[in-house]
C-alpha cells in the first residue's frame, strides 16, 4: 500500500529569494539549450547530446556568474529533463516536441 503526504512550506525571505532564483535559472537553462538544440538541428541536421550540453553548462556558468547561485543539481536536472523530452519525442509517437518552459 502506497501513501502520499502533503507538505506546506513557509520559507523566509532569503529562502524565498533563493527559490525564485533557482526556478529562474532552471527555466533559463532549459530554454537556452532547447533553442541551441533546435538551431543545431536546423543548421547541421545534427542533435546535441546531454554530455555536450553538460560540458557547455560549465562554460556558461563561468560566463554568467548568476548561474552559480542555485544548486548545481537543479541545473543538471533541467538538462536531463530536456534530454528525456527529446528521447520521448523521437522514440514514441504520442509525445509532442519539447516546448519552451514558461513561468
Amino acid at each position: 500500500m502506497e501513501r502520499a503526504y502533503k507538505f506546506r512550506i513557509y520559507p523566509n525571505k532569503t529562502q524565498e529569494s533563493l527559490l525564485q532564483k533557482t526556478f529562474g535559472c532552471v527555466r533559463f537553462i532549459y530554454n537556452y539549450f532547447l533553442d541551441k538544440r533546435i538551431k543545431a538541428y536546423e543548421q547541421n541536421k545534427k542533435t546535441i547530446s546531454y554530455n555536450e550540453c553538460s560540458k557547455e553548462l560549465t562554460q556558461l556558468k563561468k560566463e554568467k556568474k548568476w548561474l552559480k547561485e542555485p544548486d548545481k543539481s537543479s541545473l543538471q536536472n533541467a538538462l536531463k529533463n530536456l534530454d528525456t523530452a527529446y528521447k520521448n519525442f523521437f522514440n514514441r509517437q504520442k509525445a509532442g516536441f519539447p516546448s519552451i518552459f514558461r513561468k
